[in-house]
């Protein structure tokens, strides 16, 4: 298979050496604007890593789009179009829903756009159908999401953080104001407990098709009081090359015949790393044809949990369980 990752920076650069390193990809072509940046990363990957120009649906069998949020939408119209299978990291609400509406175009065409294919949304969505798998019915999902991974996801972070907020609740979508619903979530060591709020957050989007029938579904950010106080100005320092260890928590709530209960996942690692690995292993599912069904859905849609987090674990990106009352 060829891949085309569109976009070499921490996210885009980790999901192509996670390709190069597998028997069955042919060819990984890089397609950065950044020219400098994209030599650097094609040196690293070897003789079976090609630079391009201009980005050509054509050139490739899938197409992972690890851009900043503002072109996940362009790209993935014409790979769609060409009838070219897409990976999309994108964490943003705008792009999120450009995404969705690809829906019909991608059914058509019989290619999958798998929509927010990374740490979070991405693992996420995984990591809530694979708890799902403990319940008779799904009530509730919860996400929380900690720490950031390359630049473009820090101003991503940033820019959430003003965002108002988008919950489903009651069987309806709620607006919620930016930095409202505080609450205390644990991560897995060694994050541990962080104040989490409510931010612009494309979770529930993409969770509430994949669990028909769920009463509620949340997403908040973990933030300090700096993050907060400084969410309405330009960022203030820049953003860490390939950001620091971060982190996700997944509560699902549902019943077991007549009892409710709750399973709690998580996973910790830094967010870039396991951003591109799910991409990769995405983009390797897809040419494979491991994939539930055709069309534009997040993760929590498209594969079976089991197998995919067994890969991910195989790659190093794993999850946890909580185990406590």
């Amino acid at each position: 298979m060829r891949i085309l990752v569109c976009g070499a920076g921490a996210v885009g650069a980790r999901a192509a050496r996670h390709l190069i390193a597998e028997a069955d990809t042919k060819a990984v072509l890089i397609a950065d604007a950044d020219r400098k940046r994209r030599a650097a990363v094609v040196a690293s990957l070897g003789s079976r890593a090609t630079a391009i120009d201009e980005f050509e649906p054509a050139a490739a069998d899938v197409i992972v789009i690890a851009a900043p949020a503002a072109r996940h939408v362009e790209v993935a119209k014409r790979a769609v179009a060409a009838g070219k299978h897409v990976v999309s990291v994108a964490d943003s609400v705008a792009a999120v829903e450009g995404l969705l509406d690809l829906h019909a175009e991608a059914r058509e065409r019989g290619v999958v756009v798998a929509v927010g294919a990374g740490f979070g949304p991405g693992l996420s969505c995984v990591l809530a159908r694979h708890a799902s798998d403990d319940f008779d019915h799904v009530d509730e999902v919860h996400v929380a999401h900690h720490g950031t991974g390359g630049p473009a996801c820090a101003r991503q972070h940033h820019a959430a953080l003003r965002g108002v907020g988008l919950d489903w609740r009651d069987h309806g979508w709620r607006r919620r104001p930016p930095g409202s619903g505080r609450e205390l979530s644990f991560f897995p060591d060694p994050i541990g407990g962080a104040d989490c709020y409510r931010a612009g957050l494309p979770d529930a989007l993409l969770l509430v098709p994949a669990f028909p029938g769920v009463a509620r579904v949340t997403a908040r950010l973990a933030a300090t009081r700096r993050d907060r106080l400084t969410a309405g100005l330009p960022m203030l320092r820049r953003p860490h090359a390939e950001g620091r260890i971060g982190g996700l928590r997944v509560e699902v709530r549902g019943r077991r015949g007549r009892v409710r209960d709750a399973v709690v996942l998580g996973a910790v690692d830094r967010p870039a790393v396991a951003a591109g690995t799910v991409a990769g292993v995405t983009a390797r599912w897809i040419a494979a044809g491991r994939m539930l069904t055709t069309g534009a859905a997040g993760l929590a849609s498209l594969v079976e949990p089991l197998p995919f987090l067994q890969e991910l674990s195989r790659a190093g990106v794993r999850a946890a369980v909580f185990e406590g009352s």
